[in-house]
C-alpha cells in the first residue's frame, strides 16, 4: 500500500467590513481582523469596505457589493470570506448561497484561536462552551460550509462532530459544561478565600491582547508563561507571588487579553477567569504604547471591566513597549491612579513599578508602635509575614517595635 501525505492548504480569505455612520474605526478593526486571521493560520488576500447607514439584515453588505466580492474572490483565488461583525444565521446562509464560498465572521475566528490555544482542562471547557453556544443557532448554515470545505478556521475544538448533533444533544452538552464550569468557579473561590486568609493583596494584570501582560508576569515572578508576539498567546490565567524589595508580598494574576467586539459568548464562558479582576485588590493595566490605536484599546479594556462589574479599584497603568515608541509622546490615562512608562522586555520601569506596588500595599496598612512582652514574640513573626517590621529594639520593658500591618491584623497585635 502506498502512503500519501496530504498537507492542508492554507485558507485564503477576503475581509469584509461595513462602515456605518456611528462608527469610524472600521479600517482599524479590519487591520486587527487581518492579524486575527493570520493568528488562526489563514492568509488575507483582499479587503472590502462598504459605507452604509446600517448593516444589511439579509446579506451584511448591500446586494450590489456582493458582485464586487465575488469578482475579487475569483481574482485572488479566495476560499472564504470573513466578515468583521458577528453574522446572523440568515446572513451566513444567504452569503454562502450567493458567493458559494466558506463564510466566517469575527467571532468564529476568535473562537478558533481560543480552541487552538487552550491548554488546561478549564480553558478547553470554556472554549467548547463558547463554541457550542455560538453554533447552536447556526447548525444549518455552518454544516453545509464545513462539510464542503473540511478543515480550516472554525473546525478546531469540538469540531464538525458537534455540528452533526441535533439541538437537543447540544443543549445537554452545554448543560454539562456549565456544571463543570461551576465546579471550576467554586475551586477558584476556594483559592481566593485561601489567599484572602493569608492577608496578602492581589493584583490582576489586564490589558488589550498582545500588550505584554504575560511578559510582565514572567519578568516579575519568573512564571514561565508562554510569550509570543501574537494575539491571545495565552488563555489560561496564572497566579504567582511577587516578593517585593521591602519584604512585602503580592499575588499577581494574569488574565486573558481583551479585544474590540469581544464575543459575548466568550465573556460569558470565561467569566470565572475574567472575574479574577473583579476580586483583585487593584488592577495593573498594561497598554501597548507603540500601538497607534492605544486609546481605542484602552477604551475597550475599561468597557469590558465595566461589563464585568469591576469598579472602585486602584489602577496602575503601564504604557509598555517604550522601546518601540519612535517619537517622544505624552501618555495619559485619566482613570488610573498611577501611570508609568515601561519596556518590560528590556527591564525599563520595573523597579519603579515595584516601588508603586509597595506604596499601594503600604497605603492599605496601619502604622503602629508597640512594646511587646518577651512572651509575645510570636506576634513579631505575624508582622513579618503580613506586614512590615520597620524596627525592633530589646529593652528591659520588652520589645519596642515600629511596624505597618494590614487592617485585619492590627487588632491582633497586643502590647502597650
Amino acid at each position: 500500500m502506498e502512503l500519501y501525505e496530504f498537507k492542508e492548504e492554507q485558507e485564503r480569505v477576503i475581509l469584509v467590513g461595513v462602515q456605518t455612520r456611528d462608527g469610524d474605526d472600521t479600517l482599524d478593526s479590519l487591520e486587527e481582523l487581518k492579524d486575527l486571521v493570520k493568528t488562526a493560520g489563514a492568509e488575507s488576500v483582499g479587503m472590502v469596505v462598504q459605507s452604509r447607514d446600517n448593516i444589511h439584515p439579509g446579506y451584511y453588505v448591500g446586494t450590489g457589493k456582493l458582485e464586487e466580492i465575488r469578482m475579487m474572490a475569483s481574482a485572488y483565488d479566495a476560499t472564504g470570506i470573513v466578515c468583521d461583525d458577528e453574522l446572523s444565521p440568515s446572513q451566513m446562509n444567504n452569503l454562502e448561497r450567493e458567493l458559494e464560498l466558506k463564510i466566517m465572521d469575527r467571532t468564529m475566528v476568535i473562537l478558533d484561536i481560543f480552541a487552538a490555544r487552550a491548554r488546561t482542562s478549564e480553558g478547553k471547557i470554556q472554549v467548547e462552551l463558547a463554541q457550542l453556544r455560538y453554533r447552536a443557532s447556526r447548525l444549518i448554515g455552518l454544516g453545509t460550509s464545513m462539510s464542503r470545505l473540511g478543515g480550516g478556521i472554525g473546525t478546531r475544538g469540538p469540531g464538525e462532530k458537534k455540528l452533526e448533533m441535533d439541538r437537543r444533544l447540544i443543549k445537554v452538552r452545554i448543560s454539562q459544561l456549565k456544571k463543570d464550569l461551576e465546579q471550576v468557579k467554586r475551586h477558584r473561590e476556594l483559592l481566593r478565600e485561601g489567599r484572602s486568609r493569608e492577608n496578602i493583596m492581589t493584583a490582576a494584570i489586564v490589558g488589550y491582547t498582545n500588550a505584554g501582560k504575560s511578559t510582565l508576569l514572567n519578568t516579575l515572578t519568573d512564571a514561565q508563561v508562554l510569550e509570543e508576539d501574537k494575539l491571545f498567546a495565552t488563555l489560561d490565567p496564572t497566579t504567582r507571588i511577587l516578593e517585593l524589595p521591602g519584604k512585602q508580598s503580592l499575588y499577581l494574576t494574569d488574565t486573558v487579553g481583551f479585544i474590540r467586539k469581544l464575543p459575548h459568548h466568550l465573556i460569558e464562558a470565561f467569566k470565572s477567569t475574567l472575574e479574577e479582576a473583579k476580586y483583585a485588590d487593584f488592577i495593573i493595566h498594561v497598554v501597548d504604547a507603540s500601538n497607534p490605536q492605544r486609546d481605542e484599546q484602552m477604551y475597550v479594556v475599561y468597557e469590558t471591566l465595566k461589563e464585568l462589574e469591576v469598579g472602585d479599584k486602584k489602577i496602575v497603568t503601564l504604557f509598555n513597549k517604550q522601546d518601540k515608541v519612535l517619537e517622544p509622546e505624552i501618555f495619559r490615562d485619566f482613570r488610573a491612579d498611577y501611570v508609568l512608562k515601561t519596556a518590560v522586555k528590556t527591564g525599563e520601569g520595573i523597579e519603579e513599578l515595584k516601588e508603586i506596588l509597595e506604596k499601594i500595599i503600604t497605603e492599605d496598612q496601619i502604622y503602629l508602635e508597640r512594646t511587646l512582652g518577651y512572651h509575645e514574640t510570636g506576634q513579631i513573626q505575624l508582622i513579618r509575614k503580613y506586614g512590615q517590621l520597620l524596627s525592633e529594639e530589646y529593652t528591659a520593658e520588652g520589645i519596642e517595635i515600629k511596624a505597618r500591618v494590614p487592617r485585619n491584623i492590627y487588632g491582633k497585635i497586643g502590647g502597650k
